[in-house]
């Protein structure tokens, strides 16, 4: 068993110092011992030698299962996405035929996001001879960015692609 290319975590024999500060699975210091030593009392345990801290000086090595300590490894990672922020970008949709209070709750929500710190895609969608009066939707995205424009700034102006007009909002910092 070894440390695979991507981990960096090096274990048993591919340790490669002269000594390492020893802790013992149950986490008791065992003092400072030569490789061969930590080696020897790993075998007779039937643990690995897994280097926990490589830069320590001597570098610190555990007694534990290289299995189950890449196990918590890999769940302290996923624990620590789930508490990062996933959506960065959040999308407000809407035709140019919209009424004013729809718009005002429109622009509700977009404030929120960009108090969260998302970024905020406005995206008006034409349907049939609305494609015909794009000016209708570019006006309504230029009041959008003036009402958002003491919590936000244009990160991009409004672009056309086929049937729809898009502008993208950051929050001011």
């Amino acid at each position: 068993m070894h440390a695979s290319a991507k981990d960096h975590t090096r274990i048993n024999q591919f340790i490669r110092v002269p000594e390492v500060r020893l802790i013992d699975a149950d986490g008791a210091q065992l003092g400072v011992k030569s490789i061969q030593e930590a080696l020897g009392i790993a075998r007779a345990k039937e643990l690995d030698l897994v280097e926990v801290a490589p830069m320590a000086k001597p570098p610190v090595c555990k007694l534990l299962l290289y299995s189950k300590y890449k196990y918590e490894q890999e769940k302290k990672k996923r624990e620590s996405k789930k508490h990062q922020k996933a959506g960065l970008l959040k999308e407000v949709r809407f035709s140019p035929v919209i009424g004013m209070h729809d718009l005002n709750v429109k622009i509700k929500h977009a404030e929120e996001f960009l108090k969260e710190n998302d970024k905020v895609r406005f995206t008006v969608f034409f349907r049939g001879r609305q494609n015909q009066h794009k000016d209708i939707g570019l006006r309504l995205l230029q009041s959008v960015s003036e009402r958002l424009a003491e919590i936000a700034t244009i990160e991009q102006k409004p672009t056309t692609d086929r049937n729809r007009m898009m502008m993208t909002l950051a929050p001011r910092h």
